[in-house]
């Protein structure tokens, strides 16, 4: 299982590396990762894309008309549709989301930026990103990226993970501390 794993990660790096390297020459590297970013929002949002991706039983010809029609309809640029048209051509296509994550990194890294991983009970305005985003830079030292999803499950507040470390400050992370506190 842990070479497989290393194979996927060894894959998705060569890929990223060709794609961001491209990207750069082009001087396409913020509209390639706003196109990345769409499309993991995507996959994230939709069960069937993401069976779609990692389904070994459609062929390569089927996988890339749909990853085809999928990019065009979302009005991803073209150099990201002719990359995702050769991910399907080579049968990687399982591998997509690893490939947005290295690309992501790899311009973070490039920028000198860290990134922070927000779950929220609900959606955060641009307002509140912003002054997260402007906090975090305060702590961290570093200009950092605020990826923002809502998970509905929380009863309220946002769990914050920057690197390593972790904030929970949902009312979930209280209650639970609340409830290990009161046993002791």
């Amino acid at each position: 299982m842990a070479s497989e794993a290393t194979g996927v990660s060894a894959l998705a790096d060569r890929y990223a590396t060709a794609l961001f390297d491209i990207a750069d020459e082009r001087r396409m590297l913020d509209a390639v990762a706003a196109d990345l970013r769409q499309l993991r929002a995507m996959l994230a949002d939709s069960a069937d894309l993401m069976r779609l991706v990692r389904s070994p039983i459609l062929s390569r010809a089927a996988q890339g008309r749909a990853v085809t029609a999928l990019a065009e309809r979302a009005g991803l640029s073209s150099l990201v549709r002719d990359f995702l048209a050769v991910v399907a051509r080579n049968r990687r296509l399982f591998a997509v989301p690893v490939m947005i994550e290295r690309f992501l990194a790899m311009l973070a890294l490039r920028r000198g930026e860290v990134t922070a991983e927000v779950v929220a009970a609900q959606p955060l305005s641009e307002g509140q990103i912003n002054a997260l985003s402007e906090h975090l830079r305060r702590t961290v030292g570093r200009r950092v990226t605020v990826e923002a999803r809502v998970d509905r499950r929380l009863l309220g507040g946002m769990v914050v993970k920057v690197g390593s470390r972790m904030v929970d400050a949902s009312i979930d992370g209280k209650l639970r501390r609340l409830q290990l506190a009161m046993k002791a």
